[in-house]
Parts: C-alpha cells; structure tokens; sequence
C-alpha cells in the first residue's frame, strides 16, 4: 500500500515501454515519492512526424489528464521526449497549457525538462545519442538551438518504435553512452521515454566519461522540481545530486 504522506506527481505516458523506470525512481529517492502513471493512447507506435504529432495532441493530453484529475498529484509532465519537440516550441507550450488548465497543478513536458535540466548543471554544449530515426533527432537539435544550446555532436539509431527501444537492455543502454559521449560536450543526452535508463544512470556517466541526461530522469526531475521538492540524491546521476 502507498504512504498517503508520500509526495504524488503525475505522468502521462504514451503506450508501453518503459513506464516501469517510474515507481522504480519513486523508490529510489530519499525520501521515497509516489508517481501516478497514466498511460494514454495514439494511432501509431511510430518515431515519424506525423504518428508523434497525433501522439502529442493536446486532444491525447486532455484525455489522459482527465484520468489524473483527483488524484491529488501537484505536478504533471507529459512523458514523451518527441511528441513535444516535434510540435516546436509553441505547440510545447500548448500541451503544458492544456495539462494545467485540465488538472491546476504545474505542468511540463520531456523536452522541456532536458532544457531546465542542462540549465541546471550549466551546460552550454551537448551531445546527442537519440533512439529514434535522423529526421526526428534532427527535430530535437532544432528546438535545443531554439533555447540557445549547441549541439557538438548528435547520432541515431534508427529505430522506429518505441516498443522496440523498449526492450534494450542495460548493456546496449551503457554502449550506447560509451559509444557517443564527446569530450566537447558538457553532457551526453539520451532523449527518449521508451528507453530504460534510471537504474544504469551511474553506469552510464562512467562509460561516457561525463554527466548523461535521459528521456524518463529528467522528466522525473522536473515533475519534482515543478512541486519545489528537489533534494539532492546518490546514485541517480549528476543532476540530481
């Protein structure tokens, strides 16, 4: 049974993949945080414009915000890295706008949550190591140079599903950082929610040589920081410590 003392903050998480980082980091953290994860839906499991763009609605939000409502969260983020960026940076501000005026709490999404988080450790360069396919890394690097982030290096894996990042296990997660940290950049990002990542964070950091953001951390991290709960912690990577 959940502490009803317990800090409540909420997530709308398109699909399935990798949701259970979520009431792992809960645990996690000193003290321990409830998250409330509502799953919401979409036409297409697809890394393209168009299927994310439809996954992103403020239509898909507004649903899934009404499964939250009373459920006495004091944040919500929609969880998705790249049905925010691709929309640009006025179609992110439409789906926060959407989630508090449904719910009254603060709001963010993932991508906004990479931007508040590399202000936060005070980086100024990137690098990128997406899941997803070029067209939509390149989305990701556009809407980072929108907030004035330069992006030093950026690769993709090509993925098309997020089902399929969803199985990745943690020594392909761990490579993959490895693979594509750059000693021009001041962190490595790892932007999207259907990869597991939370509980590999510190291994992560060391094979890049440097501090890593991911997709489900730093949404994490934002949900706390909206509520004014933030405390530094061991273990869960450079930003929250």
């Amino acid at each position: 049974m959940v502490d009803q003392a317990l800090r409540r903050v909420g997530f709308l998480y398109p699909g399935h993949a990798a949701e259970d980082d979520y009431p792992w980091l809960g645990l996690a953290l000193d003290p321990p945080v409830d998250p409330r994860v509502v799953h919401t839906g979409f036409l297409e499991d697809a890394h393209t414009v168009e299927a994310l763009s439809e996954m992103g609605s403020t239509r898909r939000l507004a649903d899934g915000a009404r499964a939250l409502a009373g459920s006495g969260i004091e944040s919500v983020l929609w969880t998705s890295t790249s049905a925010s960026f691709v929309l640009g940076v006025d179609g992110v501000r439409r789906q926060i706008a959407t989630l508090e005026q449904a719910l009254q709490v603060p709001a963010s999404t993932t991508a906004m949550a990479f931007i508040h988080a590399i202000e936060a450790l005070g980086a100024q360069r990137v690098a990128i190591a997406a899941t997803f396919p070029e067209v939509v890394a390149q989305r990701f690097r556009a809407f980072l140079e929108v907030f004035g982030i330069e992006v030093v290096a950026h690769t993709s894996l090509g993925i098309v599903t997020a089902a399929e990042v969803g199985t990745l296990e943690k020594d392909a997660v761990v490579q993959l950082a490895a693979r594509h940290g750059q000693p021009d950049a001041d962190v490595l990002l790892v932007p999207d929610t259907a990869l597991h990542s939370v509980a590999w964070l510190e291994d992560m950091e060391a094979a890049a040589d440097q501090p890593v953001l991911t997709a489900n951390q730093v949404s994490f991290w934002e949900a706390l920081r909206l509520c004014g709960d933030l405390k530094p912690q061991s273990g869960l990577g450079r930003l929250f410590e």
